[in-house]
This record gives structure tokens, sequence and C-alpha cells, in this order.
């Protein structure tokens, strides 16, 4: 029985503690796109984006959808990407599953729907190990423009060919 409530005690005590971290690191301050935390070991993995809102500017519909978004770990240990995702379905990411060495290049490449006319503005938010970038949001924007309509012709029919 002793055995029983000191293990109860044991697990109750390291709850307590592993609630108090997630509410401390949730109400940490979380950086924008454009900042680049230090990291708080000197080795952490770290993502720096020279661009990180792509603009598509004014393109016509059924355009080249693809556009790259180039970054380097300027970090001292390797880079993990573990999920890039879309803000909705037109807007498709991909992304190096492999890590990304320190003080190597890599890329997120993005498909947006150029078939949908209109404004846009879509975001990408990456999961990665970089400390205070675990959760980095990139932006793509731009307007698609519709494609005219193909023009009707009011010509005469064509006459048949005269036989001689």
């Amino acid at each position: 029985m002793k055995k029983l409530v000191f293990l109860l005690a044991i697990s109750g005590a390291a709850f307590t503690m592993n609630a108090q971290d997630k509410k401390v690191a949730a109400t940490a301050p979380q950086p924008t796109a454009t900042q680049t935390t230090a990291p708080t070991d000197g080795k952490a993995p770290q993502m720096k984006f020279p661009v990180t809102d792509l603009n598509y500017g004014e393109i016509k519909q059924g355009s080249d959808p693809n556009r790259e978004f180039v970054f380097t770990n300027v970090g001292k240990s390797p880079l993990v990407i573990s999920k890039a995702v879309g803000s909705c379905g037109c807007t498709v990411p991909t992304w190096p599953t492999e890590p990304i060495l320190p003080g190597k290049k890599a890329s997120i490449k993005v498909r947006y729907d150029t078939q949908r006319v209109g404004a846009f503005t879509k975001t990408i938010t990456l999961t990665t190990n970089a400390v205070g970038q675990e959760s980095f949001q990139l932006t793509i924007h731009g307007n698609v423009k519709a494609e005219p309509a193909p023009a009707t012709t009011t010509d005469k029919p064509a006459e048949a060919p005269v036989k001689h």
C-alpha cells in the first residue's frame, strides 16, 4: 500500500511539472517569419529565408503555378522539417524530407491552383526542429486574371467552290 501511495505521489508531481513547462512554452513570444531567433544552446538548427513572402503578381489563368522559397540552415545541427501545410487545398507545398545539414541550402516548393480567378493570399505553415521556429509561416499572394473568352466569328459561311 505504501508503494502505491508513493507511486501516485511521484506521478502527480511529474504531471504537475510537465503541465507547468507547457504553460510557459505556450506563453513565450513566437517569432514572425522575418525574425531569426538565437538558438538557446548554440547548437540548434536555424532557418534563414531571404524571402518569406512571394508575390505571384498579376498572372493569367492557368499560368505557371510553381514557386520556391529558398532557405539556409544557419544553425549548428541538422534541420528537420516534419510537416508543411497549405492554408487551403489550392496551395500545395513540397518540402525536403531529409535533414538539412548546417550551412546547406534547401527549398520549399509551392504550387498554387492558377485556375482560380481573383486575388489570393495563402500561407504555408512549417513544423520544424529549429529552436524558436518550431512553427514557421510563409506567404504567397497575387492576382489571377481570367483568360478572355474565345472570340466568336460572325463571318459568312464559306461558299462552295465553283465547278468549271
